[in-house]
C-alpha cells in the first residue's frame, strides 16, 4: 500500500515538473527586481545580482528591472516572467524560495525552499539562494517561441503603426485647416476698407483661461447650430466651436485656433506671435 502511494506521488511530481518546464520554455526573458521585500536596499548582499547570474547560468535571458529592455519585450511584456525571492521564517536557518509569475501575475513556478545554517547574512542568503536554484536547474530550460506570443507582438505592432498613422493624419488636417483659415482672413482684410483718418487701435491680446491647481480647465459643452459653446461654472461662454469633417476636431470661432482630442484629453491649440501653443482642457459633453 505504501509502495503504491509513493509511486503515485512520484508520478505526480514528474508530471508537474514536465508541465512546468513546457510552460516556462514559452517565455523568452526573466525580469529580476532591484530589491526584495525582506531587504532594505537595492541589491543588498548582492542577492539580486546573484539571482540574475544564476538565471543566466541555467539558460534564461535575465534582465534587471528598469534596464533597457529588448525591442520585442517593449512591444510585448508577456514574453517575460517576473521573478521574486521570498524569505520564510526559521529560527536557526535562512530559508529562501524562488517564484516566477507571468505578465498577469499568475504563478508559473515555485522552487523548493533553499536553506542555510550560516550566521553571516551575506553567506546565508548566498547559500540558501543557490540551494533553491537547484529546482531551476532541474527544469533544463530552453526557450521555445510560442505562436500566441508571436501573434500578440504582430497585432501590437500593427495597432501601434495604425495609431501613429492616424495621429500624423490628424496633425496634417489641422495644418490644412489653419492654412485655409489664414488665407480666408487675409482675403477678408484685403477687401475691408479702413478710413485713413481713423486712429489705429492697438490689439489687446485675448487672455486665455488658465487651468486650475486641480488640473485642466473644466468646460461644459452646450450644443448650438453646427457645433457647441463651451461654458465654465459661472456659466460664461469661453469658446464657440464649429464641427469639421473629422470627428473630435473643432474650429474655434473668432480665433486662429482649433480644439481636438488627443488620447483621452482635449487640446486647445492656438497661434501666437511666439508660435503655436497648446492648453489641455477637460470638456464635459
Amino acid at each position: 500500500m505504501n509502495t503504491k502511494f509513493f509511486t503515485f506521488l512520484m508520478a505526480c511530481f514528474v508530471a508537474t515538473t514536465v508541465f512546468s518546464q513546457a510552460s516556462l520554455n514559452e517565455y523568452k526573458y526573466v525580469i529580476v527586481p532591484n530589491r526584495y521585500d525582506f531587504l532594505k536596499e537595492n541589491n543588498q548582499y548582492q542577492l539580486n545580482a546573484l539571482t540574475e547570474f544564476l538565471f543566466e547560468k541555467y539558460g534564461f535571458e535575465a534582465l534587471m528591472e528598469g534596464s533597457d529592455y529588448p525591442e520585442d519585450l517593449d512591444r510585448n511584456r508577456c514574453l517575460a516572467l517576473n521573478s521574486d525571492v521570498s524569505k520564510d521564517t526559521g529560527l536557526f536557518k535562512t530559508k529562501l524560495t524562488i517564484e516566477l509569475k507571468d505578465c498577469n501575475g499568475k504563478t508559473m513556478f515555485t522552487s523548493k525552499v533553499g536553506e542555510s545554517r550560516e550566521k553571516d547574512y551575506k553567506s546565508a542568503y548566498n547559500l540558501a539562494l543557490r540551494d533553491a536554484f537547484e529546482s531551476v536547474e532541474a527544469l533544463d530550460y530552453k526557450y521555445e517561441p510560442n505562436e500566441n506570443n508571436v501573434a500578440t507582438v504582430s497585432v501590437n505592432t500593427t495597432a501601434k503603426n495604425e495609431t501613429a498613422s492616424e495621429i500624423a493624419q490628424l496633425k496634417q488636417e489641422i495644418e490644412n485647416l489653419k492654412k485655409e483659415k489664414k488665407a480666408t482672413a487675409e482675403q477678408t482684410e484685403t477687401l475691408a476698407e479702413v478710413p485713413k483718418t481713423e486712429t489705429p487701435v492697438a490689439k489687446v491680446p485675448k487672455v486665455k483661461p488658465e487651468a486650475t491647481s486641480n488640473g485642466p480647465l473644466v468646460l461644459y459643452a452646450q450644443e448650438i447650430e453646427n457645433g457647441f459653446q463651451l461654458v465654465d461654472r459661472t456659466p460664461k461662454v469661453v469658446y464657440k466651436i464649429k464641427k469639421t469633417g473629422r470627428e473630435n476636431l473643432f474650429l474655434v470661432e473668432g480665433e486662429d485656433a482649433v480644439i481636438y482630442k488627443s488620447g483621452d484629453n482635449w487640446v486647445y491649440e492656438y497661434n501666437t506671435d511666439e508660435g503655436v501653443k497648446q492648453q489641455e482642457l477637460n470638456i464635459k459633453f
